[in-house]
C-alpha cells in the first residue's frame, strides 16, 4: 500500500479538495469530454452515411406483386396511406365511404371498413 505525501493530502486554500482529488477530477472531466466528442462524431458520421447511401432498392416481392383491387365504378379515391407493407385506400362511392387495407407483399385485402355517418 502506497503512502501518500502529506502535501497531497492537505486541502487547497479556499477549496474543499486535496490536490489528489483535483487531479482525479481533471482526468474524469477530460475523459468525459473525449467521450462526448466521440459520441457526436459517431452520430454525425451515421447521419452522413445514411444520407449518402440513398434509398436503396425496393424488395423483390414488391416489384413482382400485381394487385387488382375491385372498386365500384363510381368510386373516387380520396386518399392513400402507406405504412410498412400495408396500403390503406380511402374512397367514396354511391354506397358510401370505405377504407380498404391491402397487404402489398401478398396482394390480399386485409380489411374493409365501411364508414357510416350518423
Amino acid at each position: 500500500m502506497a503512502v501518500a505525501n502529506q502535501a497531497d493530502n492537505r486541502r487547497l486554500a479556499g477549496a474543499a479538495f486535496t490536490p489528489r482529488q483535483v487531479r482525479a477530477l481533471k482526468i474524469a472531466v477530460i475523459l468525459m469530454g473525449i467521450a462526448l466528442i466521440g459520441g457526436f462524431a459517431l452520430v454525425l458520421g451515421t447521419i452522413v452515411y445514411q444520407a449518402t447511401r440513398g434509398a436503396g432498392q425496393p424488395s423483390a416481392a414488391l416489384k413482382e406483386t400485381k394487385i387488382d383491387l375491385a372498386l365500384p365504378k363510381d368510386a373516387g379515391v380520396t386518399s392513400l396511406s402507406l405504412d410498412g407493407d400495408r396500403l390503406a385506400i380511402h374512397f367514396n362511392s354511391a354506397g358510401g365511404a370505405q377504407i380498404v387495407v391491402v397487404d402489398l407483399i401478398s396482394g390480399k385485402v386485409v380489411s374493409r371498413v365501411r364508414l357510416n355517418p350518423q
